[in-house]
């Protein structure tokens, strides 16, 4: 993405420019915003980062958190969040910060800034990760494509090829791999990243304790009053590849394995990718099911009094841009 093409970027932008949004807010805004990060690391330079959209660097957050500040909006916690949806104030909207993965950048990059700035946070955790059980398949899939010049996968019984020499095949071959297999029923998926990891030499169990938060880690900040941490399911499955026993045991155990290592039992709840084909209205009543406060997804929106607290919209902020412009005017609902 380029900002000559990022069209909804350049629209946002104007309609910013012309104050559009701003005799929009009132009408669309809702009770709130929550957005959503995944990775919080510096800028690299590597030509090839098919993940980009999913990073944002520690100066972009620095920025957002002193303007957020600035804007009349209250920075709450996930519980302050729901309270506000059932019981909407007059006044001010609130906006909450959610963060992704278990990824180990959070403590390097993230913390110390949310830390210093002291505002409240949420951190949804695959319960699997901080244990070295994970499984990162999604970097794993990057390290495969990144690394070679030429591909071949069977799918559907046929051997397709890839050519991934230059940075045009590497973006064509890996969004159609990363669509693939993100169809794939959880046990073939195992089994296809697997034969790919092991043909490819990538080692995935290695690569995904590198890159996760361990419960020591975690420790870090668990006792922090401004931290709310959450779980996203024990293995960070696509639920909606599940059936209703296997999903509901994946919330279950993410939820007793992450009380058994944190100083309070989970609360709130986060659908693993959260877009609308990850997860479907029966993994919205399990999680309702299982006594979570909340439960968060990644479908765009903002948080509109009333809501479903087992369906919350999420703005998942696209690292790839970095105007706070655009940001605020996707916060008063303009989309």
């Amino acid at each position: 993405m380029s900002l000559g093409t990022d069209w909804t970027a350049l629209k946002l932008e104007v309609a910013y420019a012309s104050g559009a949004w701003r005799l929009l807010e009132r009408s669309r805004g809702g009770a709130g915003i929550i957005l959503k990060f995944t990775r919080v690391r510096p800028a690299r330079s590597a030509a090839f980062q098919p993940l980009r959209a999913q990073e944002i660097t520690p100066q972009f957050l620095h920025r957002l958190i002193i303007k957020l500040k600035g804007w009349p909006f209250d920075i709450v916690s996930m519980d302050e969040a729901c309270r506000r949806v059932q019981t909407p104030p007059a006044g001010r909207r609130f906006v909450a910060l959610t963060f992704d993965g278990g990824t180990r950048d959070f403590i390097e990059f993230a913390w110390p800034l949310l830390s210093g700035h002291q505002v409240p946070f949420t951190v949804y955790l695959p319960a699997a990760f901080p244990d070295g059980l994970g499984r990162m398949w999604w970097l794993a899939l990057e390290q495969v494509v990144g690394r070679h010049d030429r591909i071949n996968v069977i799918i559907d019984d046929v051997r397709r090829y890839f050519e991934t020499a230059d940075i045009a095949g590497k973006v064509h071959a890996h969004h159609y791999l990363n669509g693939w297999l993100r169809s794939l029923p959880q046990r073939e998926l195992d089994h296809a990243i697997d034969d790919l990891c092991l043909r490819y030499d990538v080692d995935l169990a290695a690569l995904s304790r590198a890159v996760a938060m361990t419960w020591d880690d975690v420790a870090i900040f668990a006792g922090d009053p401004l931290a709310t941490i959450g779980t996203s399911t024990l293995n960070y499955p696509v639920l909606a590849h599940l059936d209703e026993a296997a999903a509901t045991r994946e919330m279950a155990m993410g939820q007793a394995v992450a009380a058994a290592a944190l100083p309070e039992p989970p609360r709130h709840f986060a659908f693993p990718f959260g877009d609308a084909a990850s997860f479907s209205l029966r993994d919205v009543s399990v999680a309702r099911e299982q006594g979570f406060v909340s439960a968060a997804t990644s479908v765009p929106g903002v948080v509109r009094a009333g809501a479903e607290l087992h369906a919350l919209p999420r703005l998942a902020w696209d690292g790839r841009r970095t105007s706070l412009r655009v940001l605020r005017a996707m916060m008063s609902g303009l989309l």
